[in-house]
């Protein structure tokens, strides 16, 4: 019952036709992986994710089962599966991650500052960081499982998948963020950009992988924001922002976390699953 696959925060097991992901405690920034874990982010994402997909349900995905005591045995059996892990479908994946921005920030804004574009699409003059853009954008990076995420144009993300599937999947991200941002207002947070998967399922593009996580999202306070200064997040940026104030130069070894960086991560985690299971869940 060993992994047949590690990845950051994920262990994933191959069934053959069917995948069991497994989401663990571990936490990642920059694409390395740190020694401290958060007690109970596993069953966060994993909580997040589902009620997202319940959400979305008239969009196809990958989920068979989200109860670990219906998997296949000897799965069924191993009580780390308990709501922290989901039975899918085994997909030929679309090896791009499909980022959607509905503000100027990280680095999308850092870009910005250079060249005055994101992901080849050039945007005004003089917008200032964490600015709400005109409309949401689609900005694709390579999906790599070693090393580091490339971001770039549409042009070229096409010219690799073919114009069919690219404006389907960018169609499919562009509606899911506008659905979810609406959502999530009524609750009072923004979300700044998400980073959705697709993959390929008997002959139909399928959501896959997790689905506006705190992990694979940015998610502000409402009520805190403001352009031109860095949001009061309930994700990752909190763990990334730490990392540039102490000028980590983003190669392993990852520095030791303090406690209280890590309890601010899970008290933010553990605020955002609460607010938003009351939200989606509700009748």
């Amino acid at each position: 019952m060993k992994p047949t696959y590690n990845g950051k925060v994920r262990d994933v097991y191959d069934l053959r036709d069917k995948l069991i992901l497994h989401s663990t405690d571990r936490i990642s920034a920059f694409d390395v992986v740190f020694r401290e874990e958060i007690k109970n982010k596993g069953k966060i994402l994993n909580n997040v994710s589902i009620a997202w997909f319940g959400y979305f349900k008239n969009y196809p995905n990958h989920i068979i089962e989200t109860n670990f005591e219906k998997f296949p045995p000897p799965y069924q059996a191993n009580k780390e599966f308990q709501d922290s892990a989901v039975l899918v479908k085994k997909c030929q994946r679309i090896d791009f991650e499909c980022i959607v921005r509905g503000y100027l920030y990280g680095s999308a804004y850092k870009e910005y500052l250079k060249t005055g574009k994101v992901s080849g699409i050039t945007l005004g003059n003089g917008l200032k960081e964490a600015e709400i853009l005109p409309e949401p954008i689609f900005t694709p990076s390579t999906k790599n499982d070693t090393g580091h995420d490339e971001n770039i144009t549409e042009e070229e993300m096409k010219n690799q998948v073919g114009n069919e599937i690219f404006e389907k999947i960018k169609t499919l991200s562009l509606e899911i963020y506008s659905k979810a941002q609406k959502k999530l207002k009524e609750i009072g947070i923004l979300l700044c950009d998400t980073k959705l998967e697709f993959g390929i399922y008997q002959d139909e593009i399928i959501l896959i992988d997790e689905l506006l996580t705190p992990d694979s999202s940015r998610y502000w306070n409402e009520k805190t924001y403001q352009k031109g200064k860095t949001p009061e997040s309930f994700d990752k940026q909190i763990l990334r922002n730490y990392l540039e104030e102490i000028k980590w130069s983003k190669t392993p070894p990852p520095p030791p976390l303090p406690t209280t960086i890590i309890n601010e991560i899970s008290e933010k985690y553990h605020y955002l699953q609460d607010k938003l299971l009351q939200c989606l869940l509700e009748k």
